[in-house]
Formats: C-alpha cells, sequence, structure tokens
C-alpha cells in the first residue's frame, strides 16, 4: 500500500512577525515526517520573498490583497484584486495538491482562507493580543484556532504559544556563553545586558542606554547593543572596565541571546515569545505607537514574573541606572524570572502544532 505524503501550506506573508512562525511550523513538520512537502504562499512585495527561498522551502506567489483595518462591506463583495488574489490562490492550493492551510495573519492569509473555504482544512495562529483582519476573517470557517497566550481576542482560540525556530527552542545558553561572548568580543565573566529595539534599532533605547554607560561600566555590567543599521552609536571605553560592544544588527540572535544574561527591547510578539522561550530576564519597553499591542503581549511576561515593563517616555539613563543596574546585578533575582520565563509555554509550540496539521492530513 503506497502512502502518500502530505503538502502542508503556510500563508503568513509581509513581516518577519507573520513569516517566522509558518517557518518554524514548517521546520517541524519535516522534522516529523522529512517527506511531506510545504509550500509558503507569499506576494513579490512582501519580506517571505528572501526569507522563505532562504530557508529553502517553495514559495508560491499570489497577487496581494488590499486590507482595510476593518471588516468593510466592500471586501465582503469581494472587489477585483481580491478576486483575482483568491482565484490565483485557488490555483496554488489544486496546483500542489494541498492537504491542509494554516495561516498566520498578513494579507496573503486572506487570500488563502478564501480561497480554502470549503475545499482544504485551514488552521490559524494568531500571535497578538490584537487580531488582523485576515485571521479575524480565517476564523469564521476554520477547524481550529490557536493563540500566543490565554486572551487571544478569536472564537475558541487554542492557547499554545508561539512556533519558533529550532535554533532558539533548543538552545543551551550556559553551554554557547564562552563562544557567543567571544564572537561579540564581550567580557566572558562579567554580567551582561543585551539591548536591541528590533531591525531598524529604536532611538529612545540607544539613547537610554547609551547614556548610561559609564554607570553601567562603573557597576561591571558589559553591554552588547544592536542601536540598528541606519543609526550609529559612540560609546566611550571606560579602562578596566567590561566592553560595551555597540553593532548595527544581529544576524545571529541564538549567539546573542546565550551571550546575555538580561534583555532590554521592544515587545513585539515574536521578541517576546524567543526571550521567554531561551529564558531571558526582560525589561520590555513597548513600541509607543499603534493600538498598544506591544504591551499586551509583554503582559504575560510581566505577570509570570519573567520580565518588568517601562513606557517608553519614562526610559531615560536615569530609569536605567536606577532599575537595570540592580536587575543585572543580581544573580538571584535573574535566576528566578530566567525560570518564570521558560515557564511561559512557547518552546514546543512548532512540533505541538505540526502534530495537529499532521493529523489532519490523516496522520
Amino acid at each position: 500500500m503506497t502512502v502518500t505524503e502530505p503538502t502542508v501550506v503556510v500563508a503568513g506573508g509581509g513581516t518577519a512577525g507573520h513569516i517566522e512562525p509558518a517557518l518554524a511550523l514548517a521546520d517541524a513538520v519535516l522534522r516529523l515526517r522529512p517527506r511531506a512537502r510545504v509550500v509558503a504562499l507569499g506576494t513579490e512585495r512582501g519580506l517571505e520573498s528572501t526569507l522563505v527561498p532562504a530557508r529553502g522551502y517553495e514559495l508560491a506567489l499570489v497577487p496581494p490583497v488590499p486590507l482595510p483595518r476593518k471588516l468593510t462591506p466592500e471586501l465582503l463583495r469581494m472587489p477585483g484584486k481580491v478576486r483575482a488574489s483568491v482565484k490565483r490562490t485557488r490555483e496554488v492550493l489544486d496546483r500542489v495538491g494541498a492537504d491542509v492551510v494554516v495561516g498566520f495573519g498578513g494579507y496573503v492569509a486572506l487570500s488563502a482562507y478564501l480561497a480554502a473555504r470549503g475545499r482544504v482544512p485551514i488552521f490559524v495562529h494568531e500571535a497578538n493580543r490584537h487580531a488582523g483582519l485576515a485571521n479575524k476573517v480565517g476564523a469564521r470557517f476554520a477547524e481550529r484556532v490557536f493563540g500566543a497566550a490565554d486572551g487571544t481576542p478569536l472564537p475558541n482560540a487554542e492557547t499554545i504559544g508561539i512556533p519558533l525556530r529550532r535554533s532558539i527552542t533548543a538552545l543551551d545558553r550556559d553551554a554557547l556563553r564562552k563562544e557567543a561572548r567571544a564572537e561579540f568580543g564581550l567580557d566572558p565573566d562579567a554580567p551582561t545586558l543585551l539591548v536591541f529595539g528590533g531591525s531598524q534599532g529604536a532611538r529612545s533605547l540607544n539613547d537610554a542606554v547609551s547614556g548610561a554607560a559609564g554607570e553601567l561600566a562603573g557597576a561591571g555590567i558589559g553591554v552588547l547593543h544592536a542601536h540598528g543599521p541606519k543609526n550609529t552609536l559612540a560609546v566611550r571605553e571606560f579602562a578596566g572596565a567590561p566592553p560595551y560592544v555597540p553593532v548595527p544588527y544581529l544576524d545571529r540572535m541564538d549567539l546573542a541571546y546565550a551571550a546575555a544574561d538580561a534583555v532590554l527591547c521592544r515587545s513585539g510578539a515574536m521578541t517576546v515569545a524567543e526571550v521567554s522561550a531561551v529564558g531571558l530576564p526582560a525589561v520590555f519597553v513597548p513600541l509607543p505607537h499603534g493600538n498598544g499591542e506591544q504591551a499586551l503581549n509583554a503582559e504575560p511576561a510581566v505577570k509570570a514574573g519573567a520580565a518588568v515593563m517601562v513606557d517608553d517616555a519614562r526610559l531615560t539613563p536615569e530609569w536605567v541606572v536606577e532599575h537595570v543596574i540592580p536587575l543585572v546585578s543580581d544573580k538571584s533575582r535573574l535566576a528566578t524570572m530566567g525560570a518564570a520565563a521558560v515557564g511561559l509555554g512557547h518552546r514546543e509550540a512548532d512540533e505541538v502544532l505540526a502534530k495537529i496539521v499532521l493529523e489532519a492530513c490523516g496522520g
């Protein structure tokens, strides 16, 4: 008897926050079923056009769908662009023989949900505490809906965490610490703070932490600071103190996490999940714009005792001196916060979701 290997179509486009969980699921599917086929839906304008091929997955391009902020009568009538994208997506699903569609939000996910409806089982994963329009639509006719944390605003959402790369979930920070600190030129023994503000950096984080460089040096704390490729950061060297290492960008987040004892960063959903999964105590500084989503993302970690949160407007060099230095200097507190972070439940989300998806494909 010939066993047909499943074809899983993942849809999460536009930003890394949608794409990375989709690729983490893809990796987990292939670990469990090495001969399965995974196809990612995307558009030419999204980050998936580079991220997906770089990870070795097939990318099927479809026309982008304009997403209004609210569910409007115009969208429900499916104007021309939506119809064209859905038609093309159906062609892709038929061509690859899709057994299941798993959507993670973003403009490509809406086409996937509408194209698969009534034809292929649909699963929806929402990483944020404020669901986007695509996932709100998809959740209405999905087989099952999953969320990153309790309180996901979609009907009947099951909390499983966020699927993450195995390089993060399997990271042994203690085993990698010596190599990681040598890679960045950090002190091998000093307590070390990791600072980053997303892929482009964050001026408020840059100013606040670099402004406290003298006090950090005086407290014997080293710093690895990703300031963003469009920013510059000049920090004075202090003789005898652990290095303060500014870098434009971090290509190896696993090494950065391994080098650190604590992190000060924004609180996008993926960032919170990764920081929690590796067990890093965190100071989260939510992005001050938008709908307050980043503050909501950080709340579970704060409530669990794994993190503290400060408003962007309150983050100053003085606040860093008063709050961050005592935290990074307190080994006992760091250990307690790190254990609480690991308990937030993101480490197994990739394989939990992969098993559910493969079961829907018949095993």
